[in-house]
């Protein structure tokens, strides 16, 4: 009788070769091969189907606040647009010449990663938000408290709706004159 050893192991490596070549749902691809979708913006937060424009805006900038306090970039990159730019005003709003800029996805999470995410924020959250809808877009002025820091209405926001879902498209920090 012949060793059955040979074709059990040959079986057991094409096994592993195919489940290793699988991609798995983290990946973002189904097991059977399409994409499995990822909910953007303010659609991945588990909004109550009755939150209206506003509230999904306003749960959409707090979820940014709380992601940077967890330094969970892949969550925070899935409320941005990929075209999203951040801006650094500088304290100077009359003077965009002097701004520092982060255009693009790569951009967005390496500021987080450099520049953020170094400081350990223990505590942010936007207060004071203006919401000014214009159909699929807002504009959100508010006051953003990072830690003891307080920038009174520092922070201009640009949202838009997507496929039904708000992102950001722009945040332009640092607005407040230089005392």
């Amino acid at each position: 009788m012949r060793s059955q050893w040979p074709a059990l192991a040959a079986l057991l490596l094409t096994v592993m070769a195919v489940t290793a070549c699988s991609p798995s749902p983290e990946a973002g691809i189904s097991p059977t091969g399409g994409a499995s979708p990822v909910e953007i913006g303010s659609c991945g937060l588990e909004l109550p189907d009755t939150a209206g424009d506003r509230e999904a805006i306003t749960a959409l900038l707090r979820a940014e606040s709380a992601y940077v306090v967890q330094q969970d970039s892949e969550a925070l990159m899935r409320l941005w647009a990929p075209d999203g730019r951040i801006a650094d005003a500088k304290h100077t709003p009359a003077d965009p010449g002097d701004d520092q800029t982060w255009e693009g996805a790569d951009a967005i999470r390496h500021r987080y990663l450099r520049r953020v995410f170094p400081g350990n924020p223990s505590a942010a959250r936007p207060a004071d938000l203006t919401i000014v809808l214009d159909g699929d877009r807002a504009t959100v002025t508010g006051t953003t408290r990072i830690g003891n820091e307080v920038s009174p209405n520092g922070d201009r926001w640009q949202v838009a709706k997507i496929e039904g879902c708000w992102v950001i498209k722009e945040l332009i920090f640092d607005l407040e004159p230089q005392r």
